[in-house]
């Protein structure tokens, strides 16, 4: 699937119901099962063309027998990702030149947590 949004989504049940949840995400055809734990918590994602595509997957995730909740915690879309790459790219060569110059004095650099701030 060509998608462009993909979200996290946890989902919690009763620890009694997991392996029937489970089987029931697996059946829906809707999302990724990434990870579990035998308190009933249960991390998918989902994907969709649109926002709209993915909430009526999360409807149906939470209409699923024994699921407590299912809720959003990480959406992206590739449109996010080509204003980063944008963003990066306009900035490459001023922060190679910034570093790569002989007579830039070491305790000019440094690092915040990304490039875009040197």
């Amino acid at each position: 699937m060509s998608s462009k949004n993909i979200s996290g989504v946890v989902v919690q049940t009763k620890p009694e119901f997991l392996r029937t949840v489970l089987e029931s995400l697996e059946e829906t055809g809707v999302c990724d099962v990434h990870f579990y734990d035998e308190k009933g918590r249960i991390i998918i994602t989902i994907e969709g063309e649109n926002t709209e595509e993915e909430v009526s997957k999360l409807k149906i995730i939470q209409s699923i027998p024994y699921v407590i909740s299912a809720e959003m915690h990480f959406s992206y879309t590739e449109e996010e990702l080509d204003r980063a790459i944008k963003e990066i790219n306009k900035n490459t060569e001023k922060i190679l030149n910034f570093l790569n110059d002989d007579k830039t004095p070491i305790e000019k650099i440094k690092y915040s947590g990304h490039l875009k701030d040197i």
